[in-house]
């Protein structure tokens, strides 16, 4: 006989599934540029971990791939984010404009001027020029000897569960991990996390959160979340 607990558990249990047939979706989500890009591996990286996490609520994520001269007549509306790797500044501008209620990553920029540009729809998961000099400033301040070069990522990075993403992303793409694949993976990653906190995949939906509460677990020790720059 099935005890009182275990019946209560069942119905639980048959509440949270059907919550969760009820919340499936299909996620889209668009790459700009060069799949050569180390910035595509890591996205696609945070894509195969994204679904890994969707096949227990429902949600399974794409990711189209263009190339920068595609983009004309390319409905860019109909995803829930845009990711890029473009190489200048006007030309990601251009972009974000193009679908102002999106949220478009910048992947590949370091250009301390984009993000002074304050783009109300541009974040920026790779740090500018401006972090990395700040960066070897401090270091060299406490080691005025020694020579400095700041990344936004390391290979070698083994502390807050870096090990274990700098082992997968290698094993996938056969190549180490650097600061534009980190980009791509942390800003799938993060996207795929506020779906499943808002359970939606509309655009300004997940642009709000983005700006308002997002606390982003990026392996590297602390939450993350963004400047009002989109840095």
């Amino acid at each position: 006989m099935i005890s009182t607990i275990k019946i209560k558990l069942l119905l639980i249990f048959t509440g949270i599934l059907t919550s969760l047939q009820l919340a499936a979706m299909e996620v889209s989500l668009v790459y700009i540029g060069d799949e050569e890009n180390s910035a595509y591996l890591g996205a696609r990286q945070g894509l195969d971990e994204a679904n890994l996490m969707g096949n227990f609520l429902g949600h399974q994520y794409t990711l189209d791939s263009i190339t920068a001269d595609e983009l004309d007549g390319h409905d860019l509306s109909a995803y829930s984010v845009v990711l890029t790797a473009v190489q200048d500044a006007d030309g990601f501008a251009n972009i974000a404009a193009s679908v102002p209620d999106h949220a478009v990553f910048n992947l590949t920029i370091k250009d301390n001027a984009l993000r002074e540009a304050c783009i109300p729809n541009a974040f920026h998961t790779l740090p500018s020029l401006a972090m990395y000099a700040d960066a070897e400033k401090q270091y060299l301040s406490k080691n005025p000897q020694s020579a400095a070069r700041a990344q936004g990522w390391h290979p070698d990075f083994v502390k807050f569960a870096a090990r274990d993403l700098n082992k997968r992303y290698k094993a996938s793409s056969g190549r180490p991990m650097d600061d534009m694949a980190y980009a791509g993976w942390a800003a799938v990653k993060l996207t795929s996390d506020t779906v499943a906190r808002t359970s939606s995949k509309e655009p300004a939906v997940l642009m709000d959160y983005f700006k308002t509460s997002l606390k982003f677990d990026g392996q590297k020790g602390s939450d993350m979340n963004f400047r009002e720059t989109g840095q």
